[in-house]
């Protein structure tokens, strides 16, 4: 590395520790605090041949080759995984309605709200085994949330939300396919809410693919069928998002959807439609007897504007350019003290691709030596417990699934600024 790409690495580390070793008095913010609204633009000069590194990828799971931060965003899997709430006042609202179908009508709106990111095409950072990352922000929109790396192969992050009027917890893991002219982002896992009056709910995720990743004209599809599942109070009640395949023989927007919410016999009371990355529509189905109290559609959710010169930092929105920002007091495994991503963010590319390298080669250190030790306890006829997540538990299930329970303690942990528990994954 440069004797300027070193500097900067260590000036890097060393605002990371200082950050680290500041303590909050308080672990919520004042009200008065000012988030960011943009963060340093992209570099312009940065250039290199995407086919040399893609060429040999055909076919492959992209999530499980290093690829540099050239395809990259500065934000962790984490944190886009976090982006998913940034419309979360539509869950307040589902939360306020008394009639199960209208509150999954609005529940289904933010789900397909969380889509609207997916038109942004660079990658986010793989987190590391043990990588964390929290959000707080009960000050203006009510919720606070925890996320983490809970397993490296496969790749596979847990995530728990706690809103005032909800509690929403997720597992995630992806397969990103390159097919030599698409890339295929395939998620697996499934989302869980209840709302503060008992009812609950759970839903899965549709595949994004990129068409022509390579060449040609780029656009973005997002493709199966998301259903919602009422579970103990809403069991029976339903709701079946689909979205729309492109044809060229339709001059139909593209981005479109459709959604039903139906009772347990089947029949629909809630409509909804729109596109996934502008706006959602709800209308309340006709039925015998309710005709004169029909509604018009009402646009219950439209995606907010990109700030000015959104282009040039990665089409990120205000919301979006406030996960990476730097805060005190949090964990020292938090995706905001990655430094190869705070590289990333800063400009410093070459710098990032290098400091990048050197944690993922930590990783795989770190996995050899537990390997090593499985098989020395083995052969000794010791067993040795396996990988532990440091805030979910494992539960395995009768069918060989696997869940992770948040345990509950992050934020006290936090409150005292005890990281004992934490493994050192960034030094």
């Amino acid at each position: 590395m440069s004797t300027r790409g070193g500097s900067s690495v260590e000036q890097v580390r060393s605002s990371i520790g200082t950050l680290f070793q500041r303590r909050s008095s308080s672990s919520r913010r004042e009200s008065t605090y000012s988030r960011r609204e943009r963060i340093p633009d992209k570099p312009k000069n940065f250039t290199f041949s995407v086919w040399s590194i893609l060429k040999n990828c055909v076919g492959k799971d992209l999530s499980q080759i290093a690829l540099p931060v050239n395809f990259s965003e500065p934000l962790s899997t984490l944190q886009r995984l976090t982006e998913d709430f940034e419309y979360s006042a539509l869950l307040d609202k589902a939360a306020l309605t008394s009639c199960p179908y209208e509150q999954l009508a609005y529940l289904a709106s933010f789900i397909i709200s969380g889509y609207a990111s997916s038109v942004r095409t660079t990658k986010p950072f793989n987190p590391l085994l043990g990588e964390t990352y929290e959000f707080d922000r009960r000050e203006d929109l009510g919720w606070r949330v925890i996320s983490e790396k809970v397993s490296h192969r496969p790749p596979h992050v847990a995530q728990y939300c706690e809103g005032s009027k909800w509690t929403m917890w997720q597992e995630y893991n992806t397969e990103s396919k390159f097919t030599g002219k698409d890339l295929m982002i395939e998620p697996q896992g499934e989302a869980n809410i209840t709302f503060k009056g008992g009812n609950s709910y759970t839903w899965n995720k549709v595949s994004t693919v990129v068409h022509n990743f390579l060449f040609g004209s780029l656009w973005i599809e997002q493709q199966g069928e998301i259903k919602v599942i009422g579970k103990h109070n809403t069991e029976g009640i339903t709701c079946t998002i689909k979205f729309i395949p492109y044809s060229w023989r339709s001059r139909d927007d593209l981005r479109k959807f459709e959604g039903k919410v139906l009772d347990a016999n089947g029949v629909t009371k809630w409509k909804l439609g729109g596109t996934w990355d502008k706006q959602v529509e709800i209308t309340r189905a006709f039925t015998e007897g309710n005709a004169k109290d029909l509604p018009e559609s009402q646009v219950v959710w439209k995606c907010f504007s990109p700030p000015a010169g959104s282009e040039n930092f990665y089409g990120f929105s205000t919301f979006a350019c406030q996960l990476n920002e730097p805060e005190t007091g949090i964990a020292p495994t938090d995706s905001r003290l990655r430094p190869d991503q705070r590289l990333m963010e800063n400009g410093l590319w070459n710098e990032a691709n290098q400091e990048k390298i050197r944690l993922e080669e930590k990783q795989r250190q770190v996995m050899r030596m537990r390997v090593l030790n499985e098989q020395m306890a083995e052969n000794e006829g010791h067993s040795v417990q396996p990988y532990r997540p440091i805030w979910f538990n494992v539960i395995r299930k009768e069918n060989g699934r696997v869940e992770h329970i948040y345990k509950g303690n992050y934020w006290k942990c936090k409150e005292k600024q005890n990281w004992s528990v934490c493994p050192d994954i960034f030094s």
